[in-house]
């Protein structure tokens, strides 16, 4: 996978000084070529996945963008939250939040395994969550909990791509690796925007503030179009939304670029497409005037661009969030589904001089960091985005998923560190056609292991693709024409 600073139509690359990409050097007269397309891999069995919904009604209506329900599918009483949600925003917790410490805690078990914090109630009765947050305690009414959640994948690089994209690694426990055969399988963002067509300028998939990596700056696996192709990959806005006069620069026209150049420019543009029209032109040419057209299209329409202005907020909704890059990225997420974004990821940040740099990777001093940093900033940042959200009118139809790669091992280690586990963690729904108030699921004493109501990665994509109004059988087409079901989970019916 490429870093890039923004990834709005595969050719707009860059947001954030960064080079720009070549359609926008050919708007500002700078015109290049280039061919974008990714190696088709799959590493499954062609036949099973023709067998399992090649002649699907629901395969055939995905392939021109629209959701459908299969005549054939019985009307239970879930799939009355079927397609609810119209957004949805990955809430996500990089480096694996810590079960036993967040939606499990474990008043039981042996202080090594239970950690120093203490269970509080929540608003849900016989609902515990960790001492650590008391403002999202306040609103497990809106949230259905899943502490029963599997990866069986330890490893930061692969067990995240299963999480991103509902597919295992090839192979498994797999650290700092890329995005390479046979493990191209698209992000769910990708799927989305796939599914859902970008519509006037505005993407219908959106991952903020940076993309997710290794130490030595490795990108996870599974962050972008995959064999979609990288047209599909979600727009990447590497920003900074908490500095003071934060602005995307790349979204407005250059210094000396009047409103009168760029339309003449345009002019010319439109003549050169013109005559390319008349011409056989290969692969590389028609992706190049698609990106191009959807560059015109940003920087001519002032949804996106209003999106990230995110000065109009007031100081005390700015506040609410919390002025971390983090925070005030959810914001700037919220920000975006109001303009018209089908799907947000936002990222959690690293932060310097901090304990496990920041991240929830907690190797060592496990319980300082969370109490010192992590749990307060996501309780503060979670609780306000559920709130706000609710406040708007939109949180009945915006789907919020708090989750993570995996969780942590139950015993701490030498350092009064946990380490990656990816047998048993927890993740949590809200909004968008769930049915809050409620916990699915359970681990074992130890929150080691499932006891009951394990979940795999692919039933969260499913249930994810549920909410959004697509049946799991919908079928996408790799870049040759071959289909694929969005997911091969099922939906965890329990939680609408």
């Amino acid at each position: 996978m490429r870093s890039t600073a923004c990834d709005p139509m595969t050719g707009l690359r860059s947001l954030a000084r960064h080079s720009l990409p070549p359609c926008l050097r050919l708007v500002f007269a700078m015109l290049s070529l280039h061919d974008d397309s990714l190696p088709t891999c799959d590493s499954f069995n062609r036949r099973e996945w023709l067998r399992i919904g090649s002649a699907s009604a629901a395969g055939m209506a995905s392939f021109f963008g629209q959701p459908m329900a299969r005549a054939e599918h019985v009307e239970h009483d879930h799939v009355r939250s079927f397609g609810k949600a119209k957004r949805a925003v990955l809430f996500w917790l990089t480096g694996g939040p810590p079960q036993q410490e967040s939606w499990d805690p474990k008043t039981e078990a042996p202080l090594e395994i239970r950690g120093p914090f203490n269970p509080i109630p929540s608003r849900t009765p016989g609902m515990n969550v960790c001492e650590l947050m008391p403002k999202t305690a306040l609103l497990t009414d809106r949230i259905a909990v899943l502490r029963a959640c599997v990866t069986k994948d330890n490893a930061h690089s692969s067990s995240g791509y299963q999480m991103l994209t509902g597919i295992p690694h090839v192979p498994p426990n797999a650290e700092s690796v890329t995005a390479k055969a046979p493990n191209t399988w698209p992000c769910l963002d990708s799927i989305v925007r796939y599914l859902k067509k970008d519509a006037s300028g505005v993407p219908s998939s959106v991952a903020v503030p940076e993309h997710i990596w290794n130490d030595g700056n490795f990108p996870w696996p599974g962050q972008d179009g995959g064999f979609l192709g990288r047209r599909f990959d979600p727009w990447l806005v590497n920003c900074d939304p908490s500095k003071p006069g934060f602005n995307v620069p790349d979204l407005a026209l250059q210094d000396g670029i009047s409103t009168l150049r760029f339309d003449q420019r345009r002019s010319l543009l439109e003549q050169v497409d013109s005559h390319l029209s008349r011409v056989d032109v290969n692969a590389a040419v028609k992706q190049y005037k698609h990106e191009t057209q959807q560059a015109v299209n940003l920087l001519t329409a002032g949804k996106v661009r209003d999106a990230f202005d995110i000065n109009r907020e007031s100081p005390q909704t700015r506040e609410l969030y919390g002025m971390s890059r983090y925070s005030q990225s959810v914001l700037l997420s919220r920000r975006l589904l109001e303009a018209g974004v089908s799907l947000v990821r936002i990222n959690w940040t690293r932060i310097a001089d901090q304990p496990n740099q920041g991240g929830w990777d907690t190797h060592a001093k496990n319980a300082e960091s969370l109490k010192s940093l992590l749990m307060p900033m996501m309780d503060q940042t979670y609780s306000a985005l559920l709130e706000d959200l609710e406040q708007r009118g939109m949180l009945e139809d915006t789907l919020v998923v708090w989750i993570g790669e995996f969780g942590r091992t139950p015993r701490h280690n030498g350092n009064a560190g946990r380490d990656h586990w990816g047998h048993c963690f927890s993740m949590a729904f809200a909004g968008g056609g769930i049915r809050g108030g409620q916990v699915y699921g359970a681990s074992d004493r130890d929150a080691a292991y499932p006891v009951d109501g394990a979940v795999t990665a692919a039933d969260v994509t499913a249930t994810i693709f549920h909410c959004l109004g697509y049946h799991a059988d919908t079928e996408i087409h790799d870049n040759i024409g071959r289909p694929f079901p969005i997911s091969r989970g099922q939906v965890i019916k329990d939680v609408f």
